[in-house]
């Protein structure tokens, strides 16, 4: 599944979006009408144009596999993507993911899902020489560059993305999530600004376990993508968001930065303010912001990290985009609108709007 062949050739809309997250610290599941509800409230910041949702513990028991979940547009172009699954991958299960009918996506695409272990003799592959999760990483790019028609919706363990082209409530009735539960879930409302909507387009965009939801617009997008594509990272999808989620990747997983400072590099102080900082911190973020100045997101956003273990909100650097944070007992929720979070938890403990490129990151018990 790819992009549309005429890409630049689309009436702009204005930015608008709306994301969505809530974590149980207990792990405690979360039944899947939450977020749809706290979506379907912000219906007026989408156009219908993508809609999608992302969920964490739903694959309990194959928890241990990898869920490699695919949007195609044809049985042809499944086939040709399982070819490279079972040349790469042991199938333990294979299924259709569970649809409805819906009256406002009249054409689905096809969508199916894979349980899968890397095969034992994965070190003779060429997409050895690292670590197993660069294995996983090398194949999802394969299948979404050399497969036409054929798209990777997620790709960790116990996890899923679901997500195309409709209000998030259609998303949800299409791919039945009012019949999951997960201690994390993620939504996002998709307003399309810079590039059309298509299913592949649609939030949450996803590496391994990792998943973002974004409102706003990464105006760095090109040299993100270049700096990106010097580490082995394929960008296919042509939208911005794309670029963060192999951003994280890269940095939290293979540099080995705490999300802390991933989050320094995406949204910095500005020069002046590090001028100002007692010696250790000022040559800190100076190395960050020389190191990984090609990693920096330029433009307003309000993005939702999530991965197995936790949940992470981050704005940019002077809050061009809101974000409200939530706590009631162990749940701790995110979202664009505080009206969202109230639909589903009308008794908070405490609301509180994170200052500008200052991120909210909250573990899971058990980590």
């Amino acid at each position: 599944m790819k992009a549309p062949e005429n890409y630049h050739d689309f009436e702009k809309d204005i930015s608008g979006c709306g994301v969505f997250g809530v974590i149980s610290k207990s792990r405690e599941c979360i039944p899947g009408d939450i977020p749809i509800r706290a979506m379907a409230c912000m219906h007026d910041r989408g156009n219908g144009l993508g809609g999608g949702f992302a969920a964490y513990g739903i694959y309990p028991d194959l928890a241990d596999k990898y869920c490699l979940q695919l949007l195609c547009d044809n049985q042809q172009a499944l086939d040709k993507a399982e070819v490279i699954i079972k040349r790469f991958f042991d199938v333990y299960e294979a299924e259709p993911i569970r649809t409805r009918k819906v009256l406002t996506i009249p054409d689905p695409p096809v969508v199916w899902r894979y349980f899968v272990y890397p095969k034992e003799l994965r070190t003779q592959s060429h997409f050895s020489g690292g670590s197993e999760s660069d294995y996983i990483v090398g194949v999802v790019m394969n299948i979404n560059k050399e497969v036409p028609g054929a798209f990777v919706l997620s790709s960790g363990k116990n996890m899923g993305a679901f997500k195309g082209v409709g209000y998030p409530e259609d998303i949800a009735e299409f791919y039945r999530l009012d019949e999951y539960a997960a201690y994390i879930w993620t939504g996002h409302n998709r307003f399309p600004t810079n590039t059309p909507g298509w299913w592949g387009g649609a939030h949450p965009f996803t590496i391994l376990d990792w998943s973002i939801v974004h409102n706003g617009e990464i105006s760095s997008y090109g040299i993100n993508r270049r700096y990106l594509c010097t580490h082995g990272y394929e960008c296919t999808m042509n939208t911005d968001t794309e670029v963060v989620a192999y951003l994280i990747d890269l940095l939290v997983r293979k540099h080995g930065l705490s999300r802390k400072l991933a989050s320094s590099v995406f949204a910095p102080p500005f020069w002046e303010e590090i001028e100002k900082m007692d010696e250790p911190e000022k040559k800190l973020y100076s190395a960050l912001r020389t190191t990984y100045a090609s990693a920096m997101l330029n433009g307003p956003f309000a993005i939702l990290v999530a991965d197995s273990d936790r949940l992470w909100g981050l704005n940019d650097r002077i809050k061009l985009r809101p974000l409200v944070v939530a706590r009631k007992n162990d749940r701790v929720f995110m979202s664009s609108e505080e009206s969202a979070i109230r639909l589903v938890c009308p008794d908070l403990d405490e609301v509180w709007m994170p200052k500008a490129g200052e991120p909210v990151i909250v573990q899971a018990d058990g980590c």
